[in-house]
């Protein structure tokens, strides 16, 4: 089973210096460059959490690049 997929498991949210957001399990570890922006959480409130937040789904480079107004 891919853990990323895991119903039952415990998850992180990841997030990078282009504000980029990843769903990472908690028993893996964390990739360089990556910070904690949600600690140990179900699947579902992780999720919910990403797609609360991360609304703007350009790397944050190119989003100041372009003044925010795509």
């Amino acid at each position: 089973m891919n853990p990323f997929d895991d119903e039952d498991g415990t998850f992180l949210v990841l997030v990078n210096e282009e504000r980029q957001h990843s769903l990472w399990p908690e028993h893996i570890e964390m990739p360089p460059g990556w910070e904690v922006a949600l600690g140990a959480s179900d699947r579902p409130t992780c999720l919910d959490y990403i797609e609360r937040t991360w609304t703007d789904m350009r790397p944050a480079g190119l989003s100041a690049q372009r003044g925010g107004d795509g």
